[in-house]
């Protein structure tokens, strides 16, 4: 199986902490997240990786190399100039020929990607999603969906729209390959441009709601809570 790791983003809103370091290798638990994904994957019998690289790529690069101390295949494509969340997976098209995973590389995650994978098959689903609670929803994709799971409406950190809704984007999908054909060239993003575009072209959009959390570290305060709960 093969997943495309979004490891690029400049992780701005830490401030100091990422002008050294590449947001997805700040180290939680002993290791960077970055590391922690790729073992994931491996676990889940992901052996081909994926990886875009923007700020600070040497230091991802020099650090995983090929992948081969971690039992997987990894491949590097650098932009110099951000793609997106989406315009990085249609920028491997040319190397995704089946289902693959999208995991955002700066998320800490402790998941079974093979739950994802078996929810996705028994619902004939073209795009699943991955979901988690939150508290505070406004950093965050929404999704409203049927009791079946399937996603009606996805909502992209919402300011002044009203929901009751508590299930965000955890930043893991399972996608299918006819997806890559609807995702247009250049710069484009999951959760403002392709998953709002699925669901009103009526195809199978459908969220599995996680059990646990995901940790995030967007912000300092984040990073620190992600660090004393690990």
């Amino acid at each position: 199986m093969q997943a495309v790791i979004l490891a690029a983003g400049k992780g701005e809103r830490l401030g100091a902490i990422t002008q050294m370091i590449p947001k997805p290798m700040i180290k939680i638990a002993g290791k960077p997240i970055l590391e922690h994904n790729i073992l994931m994957c491996k676990k889940n019998g992901v052996e081909e990786i994926l990886i875009n690289l923007h700020h600070l790529p040497h230091v991802i690069k020099n650090y995983f190399d090929n992948g081969e101390k971690w039992g997987v295949r990894i491949t590097y494509k650098y932009e110099p100039k951000l793609l997106g969340t989406s315009g990085t997976v249609s920028n491997y098209k040319d190397l995704l020929g089946e289902p693959f995973f999208v995991i955002y590389g700066d998320n800490y995650f402790d998941f079974d990607l093979n739950i994802l994978k078996q929810f996705h098959e028994e619902k004939r689903s073209d795009f699943t999603m991955a979901l988690c609670q939150v508290d505070d929803v406004s950093n965050s994709g929404i999704a409203e969906l049927r009791n079946n799971g399937r996603i009606t409406r996805f909502i992209e950190k919402p300011i002044n729209e009203e929901t009751n809704n508590s299930w965000v984007n955890a930043g893991i999908y399972f996608m299918e390959p006819i997806i890559l054909e609807k995702i247009k060239n250049g710069y484009s993003d999951f959760g403002h441009d392709v998953i709002p575009f699925l669901i009103k072209s009526d195809y199978n959009v459908y969220g599995y709601k996680m059990k646990k959390k995901v940790l995030a570290i967007d912000t300092p305060e984040l990073l620190e809570k992600t660090i004393n709960n690990s």
